[in-house]
């Protein structure tokens, strides 16, 4: 049985087609909204289907995920201060109420992160 060939070599013509930076702006826009690369979009739209491997991007929310990162600095500068307490040999009792704490930022990072990615963070 011979092998599936890659997508590259299934998909060798090309169709070239002149546009304004404006039309460009407009299609790269709703290639994106709707998910999917620009040339899988285009198929879509022309063949009223993208074909079975069409490459599909997540949505990504840059606002969100500036705000994961500042998140981020502060849940690490926070678990540095846990370890660094820990590391002197202090008991771990006194931090019980920080670790939980920790712990439930993380869980809200996580639930960021799923936004920012345009997935649900809680099943329904």
């Amino acid at each position: 049985m011979a092998a599936k060939k890659s997508e590259k070599r299934q998909r060798n013509e090309q169709i070239k087609i002149r546009c304004t930076a404006n039309e460009f702006n407009a299609i790269a826009a709703k290639s994106s909204a709707s998910g999917l690369t620009t040339a899988a979009y285009a198929r879509a739209t022309l063949l009223g289907d993208a074909g079975p491997r069409a490459q599909r991007r997540l949505p990504v929310d840059a606002q969100i995920l500036r705000q994961v990162l500042a998140q981020f600095g502060r849940y690490g500068n926070n678990l540095n201060q846990l370890a660094h307490y820990l590391n002197a040999g202090e008991s771990v009792y006194p931090l019980l109420p920080e670790m939980k704490q920790v712990m439930r930022e993380w869980g809200d990072l996580r639930d960021t992160i799923l936004e920012a990615l345009g997935k649900s963070a809680r099943p329904a």
